[in-house]
């Protein structure tokens, strides 16, 4: 019973991930599967499972095996270790963060770059982002990386530098201050505008905290 509804879970959000990464409409796989369009949005949702020869079909036009759709988290696949002795996991670095997709479904991936491996402990994730502007100077240069665990725990934010996602449309890097009136989005360039939003902006924007920043990495 738990191994059915566990399947169903990967299931559902490895055919979306899937879908959105490839670019690919809910009615592209249902004309793909034959189904109607509210078979996929079902499958999506976790409402329904695709039959055996849905997943037959969907695991032969994305190349994942039936085994990895029903039971792996494939959004995760792209941090693994370097190699079977490494002490190093590699995580990708975007070059922005598109507002409106989970981290998980982002797809512009400009490197790779190694964290410890002790860092995933506790099924922690992580990403990196490169700095494309000078909102963040002095503390962040422009190019620098930025190693970001993957968090929307808004208390867990205040008083860290986070990307933050503003009403499906935006997204940015900035020092994160909560008071009792809402959220404050501070750059360090005080040539930007500081960011205030209330609470209940917060929560009908929506206002959400996708990342944390855990360690700068700086080029020469």
């Amino acid at each position: 019973m738990n191994d059915k509804k566990n399947a169903s879970t990967f299931v559902s959000t490895n055919i979306k991930y899937l879908r959105t990464t490839n670019g690919k409409t809910q009615q592209d796989i249902a004309d793909l599967c034959e189904k109607q369009n509210t078979a996929v949005a079902n499958w999506e949702k976790g409402i329904r499972m695709p039959d055996v020869v849905d997943l037959a079909v969907l695991s032969n036009y994305f190349n994942v095996s039936i085994k990895d759709l029903l039971f792996t988290d494939l959004r995760f696949q792209n941090a693994e270790a370097t190699d079977i002795n490494s002490d190093t996991f590699k995580i990708p670095v975007y070059g922005t963060i598109i507002a409106g997709l989970p981290i998980e479904s982002q797809n512009n991936i400009i490197e790779y770059v190694d964290i410890p491996k002790d860092w995933i402990k506790n099924n922690k994730k992580f990403y990196g982002l490169k700095i494309s502007d000078n909102s963040m100077f002095p503390k962040y240069s422009e190019d620098d990386i930025v190693i970001l665990e993957q968090l929307e725990d808004k208390e867990a934010s205040d008083g860290k530098d986070c990307v933050v996602m503003i009403n499906g449309t935006e997204s940015t890097f900035k020092k994160v201050s909560l008071n009792s009136q809402g959220i404050v989005l501070q750059p360090y360039n005080t040539a930007y505008n500081i960011m205030v939003y209330s609470n209940e902006q917060i929560e009908q924007l929506p206002i959400k905290i996708v990342g944390i920043a855990r360690e700068k990495r700086t080029r020469l």
